[in-house]
């Protein structure tokens, strides 16, 4: 019951450890993770950043990680108050970590900005890998 309501990848992200998506920074870059047949789609809400201020690439293997910095403080006078400040005051800097799938081509992954959303396409190999099984020999002695 649990496989197809949480079924994989998303397995991961609650019953193991370490999880799908190792870091988080609390930034405003909230994720969607999509799965098609033919590759996972990550779409990340980046609103301010341009394709320069945005970094990706592949860590350890299998990490996915997502960074972005550079995005400039708005100026403003010296005699400002702030009432309310919910679109943040900070630099706004983001980190994200996912870990992908034994099953992608790391290779060929592909992203692009467009309209304040990071896309991120993870192709799949086309046929999954065959788990690694290693018999162990019993003895009666170690």
């Amino acid at each position: 019951m649990a496989d197809g309501i949480f079924g994989y990848p998303f397995r991961r992200f609650f019953w193991s450890h370490p999880p799908i998506f190792r870091e988080w920074s609390g930034s405003t870059a909230l994720l969607d993770c999509l799965e098609s047949p033919t590759a996972h789609i990550l779409k990340i809400n980046v609103p301010g950043f341009s394709k320069d201020d945005i970094k990706v690439h592949i860590e350890d293997g299998n990490f996915l990680h997502i960074k972005g910095e550079g995005r400039k403080e708005e100026p403003l006078a010296k005699d400002t108050v702030w009432h309310v400040a919910e679109r943040g005051t900070g630099k706004g800097e983001f980190s994200r970590a996912i870990e992908l799938p034994e099953n992608v081509k790391v290779d060929q992954i592909k992203a692009q900005v467009e309209n304040g959303v990071l896309t991120v396409v993870v192709p799949k190999e086309a046929t999954p890998k065959s788990p690694k099984v290693r018999n162990i020999n019993i003895t009666s002695r170690l």
